[in-house]
């Protein structure tokens, strides 16, 4: 249910950001006002969306398959930001780009259409679920909702450092999303369509290396336990994406650049399992709040990268910029020292 109006949230809010301009919201605020407006209105409801997808993976995967399940579900961000803006730059040339909008909402509620009427909150609750499927999960006995443990979340160090180290992976998401493609444009010298094309390099990165890195998450935890599974995974994949960051910047081959980051985002996301993996270890019962909570990080992080990246870029340079978002990284990495998602939550004596 969660899922399905915040995905009719996104397709009403992103149809009218076809017309917010000329709508009699601009005459109040401003263009821009309308604009920013109804975008942070969409977000309130997209924000749901990856802590939903952690629910449903902690209920219909086992629990050494969660980090994969998650890598395959937010993999899919690489997807769909790899093939995006091609599709998008051929609907504006042929009929607007009003149309992009109008289009993307279609899609969004046909989605919800689809997830209400196939996706169900256990797999003992899906027609097609067998009973050897259900046999490979632990079916909890029903309970009514529990209190949220506000207390015990605030007293895990683990939770706060998880929301740090997190934070730092989506500065550095939130520079490939807001200014590869320019990057590639007006500082490597591509031209509008080859940029466009190089541009989704790194998106497929992450569509490849984001489910990897759940798969060999799980494995590790099945191993090694909970946190050196998880720490391996997740200090491997931000160590290793900020030297392929760092290394892009510096490269003057303008291929071997493209190469370096498209690697560096890849490992990025590599590590992406073993974080959302590590709220459900911490709470089963909580995992969807717990990855909100971390996931605020992430967004904090992306709300400062947009804005400070170019005014390095301006100052120092973009082989700077690109190396504070390496550093950023590498920080990112190391706070996995002090993640230990085995412990689970603090409680009281």
């Amino acid at each position: 249910v969660v899922l399905t109006v915040a995905l009719l949230w996104w397709s009403i809010c992103t149809a009218f950001t076809a017309i917010a301009a000329v709508s009699s919201l601009a005459s109040l605020v401003g263009i821009v006002g309308a604009l920013m407006l109804v975008r942070f209105i969409l977000g309130v409801g997209e924000a749901v969306a990856l802590p939903a997808f952690n629910r449903a993976v902690t209920n219909w995967f086992p629990a050494d398959a969660r980090g994969f399940g998650i890598g395959i579900a937010i993999g899919g961000i690489g997807l769909g930001s790899a093939v995006t803006p091609p599709i998008a730059a051929w609907v504006m040339v042929n009929w607007g780009w009003q149309t992009v909008f109008y289009l993307a909402s279609l899609l969004g509620i046909v989605m919800a259409l689809l997830w209400w009427l196939l996706s169900r909150n256990h797999p003992h609750e899906h027609p097609w679920v067998n009973a050897g499927e259900q046999a490979l999960l632990t079916r909890a006995p029903l309970t009514f909702a529990t209190a949220v443990p506000w207390r015990e979340f605030r007293r895990t160090p683990t939770v706060w450092w998880l929301v740090i180290s997190y934070g730092c992976l989506g500065y550095v998401a939130y520079v490939y999303l807001s200014w590869f493609y320019l990057y590639l444009v007006n500082v490597r010298g591509f031209d509008v369509l080859r940029g466009g094309f190089y541009a989704s390099l790194p998106f497929l990165a992450m569509l490849v290396f984001c489910p990897l890195g759940g798969w060999v998450t799980d494995q590790l935890a099945a191993r090694y336990g909970l946190t050196t599974g998880r720490t391996v995974a997740g200090m491997t994949g931000m160590t290793l994406a900020g030297l392929a960051i760092a290394a892009g910047g510096l490269l003057d081959s303008p291929f071997l650049a493209i190469t370096s980051l498209s690697l560096g985002a890849g490992w990025l996301y590599f590590a992406v399992g073993a974080y959302w993996a590590s709220t459900t270890d911490l709470s089963k019962t909580h995992a969807g709040t717990l990855s909100g909570i971390m996931n605020t990080g992430a967004n904090i992080g992306g709300a400062i990268s947009p804005t400070l990246t170019p005014w390095l870029a301006n100052q120092w340079g973009w082989p700077v910029s690109l190396g504070v978002a390496a550093a950023v990284a590498i920080v990112g990495g190391l706070i996995w020292f002090k993640i230990d998602p085995g412990k689970g939550l603090h409680r009281e004596a």
